[in-house]
């Protein structure tokens, strides 16, 4: 599966593309809509930062709370140093931005794992005030540890999510966190992280207020699942997410056998290798306490060599 479509909301809020205006449009509210700000991808007239500064002047940026951050030029061979320096550059003129999206880019525009990315810390530096913060597209891309007082909500997503940033996140001091996504993603596309890595976010230590844990589209979700299941954090959580990777008989297995999920409003396995024996047990324990369970298979796929090898595959990749 590819990325074939753009946010269509952020902070609550609908997205509205100001790149798309033909300068006749009328523009919404400042306040009523997450603003999607994307240059073109190829022979652009107008890098993003030029199409940037024409929202600024165009738009009362004040009441501006939520920014998506579109394709920018070359996204598959440049960082967005040029957009990061661009938001901190405005931050006084953006005193109500409290969710930012970097990097909500199309497989049309540039596929997840051909985005380059670069050091997203001095874009939460520079915005104490961020309450939600994600970022697509995992190569170059660096999260190193930090401290963010009122960041509620943190979503990377990656075909292939290098252990630096699962360590930088792990590391970090977030203590208002309520939401945690990670695609971890595969090797073929630089994932490179082991379940070790993911100890400081599993004991939960520094994450006091996470409610939403999301550990996802990873080929390594059997051990994942086996180290959520007795982990510290998961007692706290409404909702665990364990989808779009390869979660198999074996991560189902250890689900079961571990800590008690009752409590959850939620699991989420959708796109998964699970037999219906474990499907059923998942169903029978969970949803008779009133756990809402999402075994949907989606798209899982898998091949099998001569030899009787299976090859199962994460739901975004390349």
């Amino acid at each position: 599966m590819t990325i074939g479509g753009h946010l269509e909301e952020l902070y609550g809020l609908p997205a509205f593309t100001f790149s798309e205006l033909d300068g006749t449009a009328r523009l919404p509210e400042p306040d009523a809509v997450a603003w999607r700000i994307a240059a073109v991808t190829y022979d652009a007239e107008n890098s993003w930062v030029e199409v940037f500064a024409r929202f600024c002047a165009a738009v009362d940026t004040t009441r501006v709370r939520a920014l998506i951050v579109g394709v920018w030029e070359d996204a598959y061979d440049s960082a967005p140093s040029d957009v990061i320096e661009a938001l901190v550059a405005a931050r006084d003129r953006l005193p109500a931005l409290r969710a930012v999206f970097l990097g909500d880019i199309v497989f049309e525009e540039c596929e997840i794992s051909w985005i380059t990315q670069g050091d997203v810390a001095p874009l939460l530096a520079g915005f104490p005030g961020l309450e939600e913060f994600g970022v697509r597209g995992g190569q170059g891309l660096r999260f190193p540890a930090l401290r963010h007082d009122r960041l509620r909500k943190l979503v990377v997503e990656t075909g292939g999510l290098p252990v630096e940033v699962v360590r930088g996140v792990g590391a970090s001091e977030l203590p208002a966190l309520e939401h945690l996504d990670l695609w971890l993603g595969t090797s073929w596309y630089g994932a490179d992280s082991e379940v070790a890595d993911l100890e400081p976010i599993l004991s939960g230590a520094r994450l006091p207020r996470l409610r939403h844990l999301a550990l996802r589209n990873s080929e390594i979700q059997d051990e994942v699942a086996a180290a959520v299941a007795s982990a510290a954090v998961v007692a706290r959580l409404d909702v665990l997410d364990l989808s779009m990777g390869t979660l198999s008989d074996d991560g189902a297995a250890a689900l079961l056998g571990g800590q008690p999920l009752t409590h959850l409003k939620k699991l989420d396995l959708h796109h998964n290798y699970i037999g219906e024996a474990l499907r059923q047990r998942l169903r029978e324990t969970l949803e008779s306490a009133g756990v809402e369970v999402d075994l949907d298979r989606d798209d899982a796929d898998w091949d099998e060599d001569d030899d009787g090898t299976v090859h199962r595959y994460v739901a975004v990749g390349e």
